[in-house]
């Protein structure tokens, strides 16, 4: 249940979003980089399941911004569901003349309400941003996070508002700290994106039982803002997998064949931070803490650290 978290407080900073992805660690991802042509001005992370290699948070050369947050509903998706991820790709490689023609289009195409749920912002650094969602019907539904206020806000699995997640309240409530304290302590870039991280590993999770799978623990994870592994790693060594195929006359599923993106080990895989400063220049962090087999990767050397100038 990931979480972004934005905020447009800092005195040195027209805007800050942080965002944890949890998910399944066998689920195909990219780092986040520089894509290829032709849409060379995205840098963003790609999801690799799917043909579309949509993504969840990104940002252009010219300075638009954008994260989305899957909503969890009852029932299946719909039949046909549009690729989430293809829809903040959109959002981030198409022509649109602006935001607003972006959030009508939308609407009026109905492609938005044919997606599983989901939370969109989006927008022009420095603009107001949008917060597209398959609930709403018409664009009088869309709330706008404006950027000449100094606020912050909150999104997770639910609807953009919803009070009653605590990881939200929580969360935003830290940012406010954090931003009050960086600039109390006039700290560095640096110190304050270490601050950051410290928030966005903020672990709250009651452990219910040894090896509980998603299910077991999807009640409480509205209220911690990083999610630790959970689940349990199934290895088999060869002699095992060869032994077992020969008994059963059949192909063994070892754990790296599970169903890639909704099985295994579960948690916080990817934690970002996104800062624009006063001046346009932006910080794109990016931190993977584990690898596909749910091993974790030693600090820093998932590490992905951009910075560039906005044009216009």
């Amino acid at each position: 249940m990931c979480i972004a978290l934005i905020s447009t407080a800092h005195p040195s900073y027209s805007l800050i979003l942080i965002d944890n992805r949890d998910e399944f660690l066998n689920r195909p991802t990219a780092p986040a980089s520089w894509w290829p042509e032709p849409h060379s001005q995205v840098l963003a992370g790609r999801d690799l399941l799917r043909s579309v290699h949509g993504t969840w948070l990104g940002v252009t050369r010219q300075g638009r911004i954008a994260v989305l947050t899957n909503f969890r509903e009852q029932g299946p998706p719909p039949q046909g569901a549009v690729s989430r991820g293809a829809i903040i790709r959109a959002f981030l490689t198409d022509n649109h003349e602006s935001t607003a023609a972006f959030v009508a289009e939308m609407v009026a195409s109905g492609v938005s309400r044919d997606a599983g749920g989901f939370s969109l912002v989006c927008g022009n650094i420095g603009e107001p941003l949008a917060v597209i969602s398959n609930r709403a019907a018409t664009e009088a539904e869309i709330p706008w996070i404006q950027p000449d206020t100094a606020q912050t806000v909150g999104l997770s699995n639910a609807a953009f508002g919803d009070r009653g997640w605590k990881k939200v309240t929580d969360g935003e409530r830290m940012l406010r700290d954090a931003v009050s304290k960086s600039v109390e302590s006039d700290e560095n870039e640096q110190d304050f994106m270490k601050r950051l991280l410290r928030l966005l590993s903020t672990d709250t999770l009651p452990r219910l039982e040894e090896d509980g799978d998603l299910e077991t623990y999807i009640a409480q994870l509205r209220n911690t803002i990083f999610v630790p592994l959970i689940g349990r790693r199934t290895e088999l060594h060869a002699d095992e997998i060869a032994a077992a195929a020969r008994k059963e006359k059949a192909t063994v599923v070892t754990h790296s064949e599970q169903a890639l993106g909704v099985s295994g080990l579960y948690g916080t895989q990817k934690q970002s931070i996104v800062l624009v400063n006063n001046s346009g220049n932006v910080r794109f962090f990016e931190r993977t803490l584990h690898d596909g087999d749910g091993r974790s990767i030693p600090t820093g050397q998932g590490d992905a650290d951009f910075s560039f100038q906005i044009e216009r």
